[in-house]
This record gives structure tokens, sequence and C-alpha cells, in this order.
């Protein structure tokens, strides 16, 4: 696939992907459109992929848009997350954008000033499959419901200031706010150290867990985090106001991990009896199993839906989309009427 056709594919795609129910809250302009953009991020590269294992420390960049929207501004970079600043998972870190000057009211990045940028992780061609496979699983849970973060797919040029050469151009992605995500669905986005069941809204949650069900994933948690940090594990808690203790809604990010994403260095949580990433395992609370089937029959008849954004997903070959639409395939076989939901997934609910 040359790189004419896809980026052709990507911007005649994109109003496929619209998310299901839309409220009245409007994005930001970043996330109010999907057509991919043409970045040059230009730093110290070389020195942020040699120490991405170690406390990311921001370092000064500049960050350029090209094209018909071409406009600059100062930012730091510093690379972000977990496993995917381990060298023995990527070689190139997840990375954290800080823009230092407020962007103008006609700039793409008006109210933007921190943000998650998805990488490659690896130089081959071959990783691109699983960076557009997590970016499809954001549009998916765009589907299920609007209260999930918005994506926007980027092919970026990494320059290294020193030596002014590309060190590589790949495709990436920038994730919506969560304050913005908030702000678009009239909540606050809630900080707390842990969470019970009793707090979280039913409804909102027994989607959630259905989703990642359907993608394949178990690196999540909604009550608690990892030791030492917020609730909740890839899920940020948004509510009625800053201080809210109830009705909370989790919104889960962080896919790769996910069977549908199957990336290289995913493995299970080792307190799941499963050997491969790709195995779904039911993770739903018992107390939601009567939300859960109001879900299942929700994303039973989005299921046209759910199939368009992968088979519309971009810079997917032919192969890796039937692949994944016979991943989901496997999903609805198993929520396929009230019967077989209760036998494969709401048995066991915990």
């Amino acid at each position: 696939m040359t790189r004419a056709f896809l980026i052709a594919t990507l911007c005649c795609v994109a109003t496929l992907f619209a998310p299901a129910g839309a409220k009245a809250g409007k994005p930001t302009p970043l996330f109010s459109d999907d057509a991919p953009l043409d970045i040059t991020i230009t730093g110290q590269i070389r020195e942020l992929v040699r120490g991405m294992s170690r406390s990311p420390t921001p370092s000064d960049a500049t960050l350029v848009i090209n094209g018909s929207e071409t406009e600059a501004h100062a930012v730091t970079i510093s690379a972000r997350g977990k496993s995917r600043r381990r060298k023995e998972n990527c070689q190139f870190p997840p990375l954290r954008i800080r823009i230092k000057e407020k962007p103008a009211k006609a700039s793409l990045f008006h109210r933007q000033r921190s943000l998650k940028l998805v990488t490659h992780c690896r130089k081959t061609m071959a990783f691109q499959r699983h960076t557009f496979l997590e970016y499809a699983a954001y549009k998916l849970f765009n589907v299920a419901t609007d209260t999930s973060f918005r994506v926007r797919l980027a092919e970026i040029s990494y320059v290294d200031e020193k030596s002014g050469k590309e060190i590589v151009r790949r495709f990436g992605f920038l994730i919506e706010d969560v304050d913005d995500l908030a702000k678009r669905v009239d909540l606050k986005e809630v900080s707390i150290e842990r969470a019970s069941r009793a707090q979280l809204n039913a409804q909102s949650t027994a989607t959630v867990t259905l989703f990642q069900y359907m993608i394949g994933n178990l690196d999540w948690g909604v009550l608690q985090g990892p030791a030492g940090d917020e609730c909740c594990h890839n899920a940020k808690l948004i509510g009625s106001s800053k201080q809210a203790q109830s009705d909370l809604t989790p919104v889960p990010y962080d896919f790769d991990y996910a069977g549908l994403v199957d990336a290289p260095y995913a493995v299970p949580p080792a307190n799941v009896n499963v050997t491969r990433v790709t195995s779904r395992v039911y993770r739903g609370f018992c107390d939601f199993n009567a939300e859960t089937r109001v879900a299942a029959e929700t994303f039973r008849q989005k299921k046209p839906a759910f199939m368009a954004a992968i088979e519309t997903a971009p810079g997917l070959s032919e192969r890796a989309t039937k692949s994944a639409q016979k991943y989901l395939e496997g999903f609805f076989k198993s929520i396929a009427d009230d019967e077989t939901l209760e036998k494969k997934l709401l048995s066991n609910c915990r």
C-alpha cells in the first residue's frame, strides 16, 4: 500500500467513524475531525529514546503541522507510560506533549496544553498494524458510547535537532484529554484512590466491561490502580463534580494489551489463567448483570457499526481486517442471545 493511497483512504473514511449517540457538547478543534494530520516533531529525539526507560524528563521541541493547516508550536516532549517504555518491548516510547504557550483561538490546537501521543513502538512497518488496531479499538468504543476518548491519527516525522536528520516517519495518534472529554459530556474528572462498586454508574460500567471483553482486554481495572497510583488502571473516572462520590463513569484507554491488537509484547495478567491475550476472560461484576443484559442488546443492535469500524479502519491490510472482524465475530457469538450471554459471560462474573 503506497503512502499516497493510504492518506487518501484515511481521508475518505473519516466520516464513518462518528461516535454513536453524540451529545450536544462540542469537541475541541483537534478532535472535531478524523482527517489524518501530517506532523513534524523536532527535538532531542535520540536522547529521549536512549533514556526512555528512566524517569521521564521533559525536553524542548518544536511541533509543526504541515500541509494546508500549517502552524508551529514550541512544546516539551517526554516519554510516558510503563510497559512501552521498556526497551525489551519498544524501541520508541509513547510521548507526552505539552504546549508551552496557549494556542490562539484559530489554532487547530486551541484549548490544548497537554496531549498523549501513541507512537509506533518499533520501527518495522509490521508494527504499524498494531498502532492502527489500537486506534481502531478507540473507534470501536466511540461506537459503544460517546463517553469515550476521541483520537486523531497523524503521520509523524521525528527529526533530531542536533543532526537535522529524520530519525523515523511513522503513524501514531493523539488522545483527547480527559478534561475535554468530561466537558464534552457535561461531567468532571474525579480523582480518588479507589472506588467501590456501589460508587460506579452501573450501566456505564457494564458497557465498559462488555467492551473490554469484546476486544479481549484484561489490562484494566475500575476499582483501583496499581500500588501507589490513583484509581484506576487504564481508566479514568468522571462524575457530576470533581468531588462526586457516586454515579461515577469509568472511561477506558490504553488497549495495546488487548487481544484485538495482539502486540508481540502483550501478556495476560499473572492472576488470570490464560496463556495468550487473544483468549477472552469476562471480568464483569455480578452486581451489574441486569445492566450487562441491556448493554449486550445494544451491542447486538450496533453490530453493523462495530464491523464497519473495522472494515474501514485505516492502514490495515485486507488480511488484517478480516482477522480483526473474525475476532469480533467470536464476541458476538458469545452474546448471541440472553441464554448464551448467561452461559458464556454472566455465569463467570465476579
